[in-house]
């Protein structure tokens, strides 16, 4: 009995470090910026309660929806680029020459930071001197497009980088995934005839479905809370065009010194992911597998 005591306490000392920082720095700032949401306050002066009002505000303002519709949009691109992660993670765990080199490439975004990535961006996409509109131009394009600062576009455009940004990431945890499916399987299935694309849908993807569940997940929370190189390159613009969740609490927050309202958006920005969390849990929910 003294053991078992003994071992729960030492177990209780290993964890209570970990539960600690998940206290104060995730769920006590979460009550304090839904509290913050309750109040008129500039971030310096005196708070004011004003009880739901800040809430009741976001319900009515249509930015703040239209943002919620732009983060919903680069959910659904970045969950679509998914399968052409997974198509390149199953190449590349098919044992082709340069895997190798090929993965380290695809890491190479990783290691830069999002505001450098993003200078890079406006670079490629520059009106004028852009590499993207140069090779349009050289195609014999008059008015190639003004990629940032034409608002039916610019989210479009800004999907470029994301994909590119996150690639590697996505790649790397899908060839992991791969890489664990048992080779006696594959090696059945061509004993068998199986063609390579038949392996590949009706034995390793269905292998891999649970890590697939959690990247798509992964991608859609992702894109809802997506805001660096958004605020970056367009600030939320030409004309709030580029605005998602995150880009317009900020504006509140920090650009109008609206921390009251900003916070409601931000408790709001949270409501909507664990949402969509519970929602893709229900439409995904599949068995793992077990190998």
């Amino acid at each position: 009995m003294k053991n078992v005591m003994s071992n729960k306490l030492a177990i209780s000392l290993y964890v209570l470090p970990a539960l600690l920082l998940i206290l104060f720095l995730i769920y006590i700032p979460i009550v304090q910026t839904g509290y913050y949401g309750l109040m008129d306050w500039n971030g310096i002066g005196k708070m004011k309660f004003i009880g739901l009002e800040n809430y009741k505000n976001l319900i009515h303002d249509k930015m703040f929806w239209q943002s919620t519709w732009h983060s919903l949009l680069l959910g659904i691109f970045s969950t679509i680029s998914l399968f052409g992660y997974l198509i390149l993670s199953l190449i590349l765990a098919s044992k082709i020459k340069g895997a190798n080199f090929l993965r380290k490439i695809y890491l190479i975004p990783m290691l830069l930071s999002s505001v450098a990535i993003a200078q890079l961006w406006a670079k490629i996409f520059d009106p004028t001197n852009g590499m993207i509109n140069r090779l349009l131009m050289s195609f014999g394009v008059e008015n190639p497009p003004l990629w940032l600062a034409d608002s039916n576009i610019v989210l479009y455009a800004l999907f470029i980088p994301i994909v590119w940004q996150y690639a590697g990431f996505y790649i790397i945890i899908f060839y992991a995934a791969l890489k664990n499916v048992p080779e006696e399987l594959i090696e059945a299935a061509k004993i068998d005839g199986a063609t390579s694309l038949q392996i590949a849908y009706k034995i390793k993807v269905p292998l891999i479905a649970g890590v697939i569940k959690v990247m798509i997940i992964l991608a859609i929370v992702g894109s809802l809370k997506y805001f660096d190189l958004i605020f970056v390159l367009t600030g939320g613009g030409p004309n709030h065009a580029s605005e998602v969740m995150a880009s317009y609490m900020y504006t509140e927050a920090f650009t109008k010194y609206n921390f009251g309202y900003g916070s409601a958006i931000g408790f709001g920005l949270l409501v909507i992911c664990m949402l969509m969390t519970w929602i893709i849990q229900k439409l995904l929910s599949t068995k793992d597998v077990d190998y």
